[in-house]
């Protein structure tokens, strides 16, 4: 696929910083008509506000609203980019279903009409499950979410028990049975995952299809998890904002996902105009 080049204004803006900065390359990177963008959007912390558990997040019905009319309005070149399940996905964002991508890059669906694909079958093995869910329950209020090619810990209930919690994970995935298994690491969790795919990859795949190739792509992501796709932006003429803080690859910061859910909104109203 052929990579689009960033000219212009949108180009030269690229050494911004900062909030105000952060919507300004957005709303320009929206706005410019002549070279027609694809959005990919991580959803937890950068679309929702975290919540104590997966399940408590709260998502506006503005949010909703917004991404609907920019998926229109992109003749469906936009994406959510989850380590999230797609199936958690359509429950969230119900009755709405958006190109998605979940599980870190696991599966997929460039339209809402389509069954899911996969990268592989890769499934944590079930003794490495067992292992990981007596580690939870051997620490007062972690939470566990198993993924099927993942499993994670939140700890965000009980922040102290990082340090332990990593540690004994790391011990678990150094002995045999664990072999080809990786740790990741996010805002209070830990997740084993049972595939070598990333958010990078994922993004690639998508910009190799219609309606994404041949657009320049934006991402925005706020965690660890998210940073191989915010830095590999810039090498495909692309666009990465990350929020709450800047990661490498990002070119500015959202404050926090307010501010992502507040340019989404107005970036929705000003193209309908």
């Amino acid at each position: 696929m052929s990579r689009p080049v960033v000219q212009g204004p949108v180009g030269a803006a690229i050494a911004l910083r900062g909030d105000a900065s952060a919507n300004a390359l957005f709303d320009e990177w929206l706005g410019e008509r002549r070279q027609p963008c694809s959005l990919f959007l991580d959803v937890d912390g950068t679309l929702l506000d975290i919540a104590e558990s997966p399940d408590a997040v709260h998502v506006p019905r503005e949010l909703r609203v917004a991404l609907e009319s920019l998926h229109r309005q992109l003749d469906g070149a936009l994406a959510l980019i989850s380590g999230r399940p797609v199936d958690s996905l359509d429950r969230l964002f119900a009755p709405l279903r958006l190109p998605s991508c979940g599980g870190h890059g696991d599966h997929w669906r460039v339209n809402a009409d389509e069954p899911l694909h996969r990268e592989a079958a890769q499934f944590l093995p079930d003794p490495v499950r067992q292992r990981l869910q007596a580690l939870a329950c051997a620490h007062a209020d972690i939470l566990t979410e198993d993924k099927g090619s993942s499993f994670a810990l939140h700890y965000r209930l009980a922040p102290a028990a990082g340090p332990l919690l990593e540690s004994a994970l790391r011990a678990l995935l150094s002995e045999p049975g664990a072999t080809g298994l990786r740790l990741l690491s996010g805002k209070m969790v830990f997740e084993v995952i049972a595939h070598s795919c990333d958010k990078a990859q994922a993004i690639r795949r998508f910009l190799e299809m219609p309606p994404f190739a041949g657009r320049r792509p934006l991402f925005i992501g706020d965690d660890v998890t998210d940073e191989p796709a915010l830095a590999m932006m810039p090498a495909l003429g692309g666009l990465a904002l990350s929020v709450g803080r800047l990661l490498p690859g990002a070119s500015a910061s959202f404050a926090n996902a307010a501010s992502v859910r507040s340019a989404l909104g107005r970036a929705a109203e000003r193209r309908l105009q």
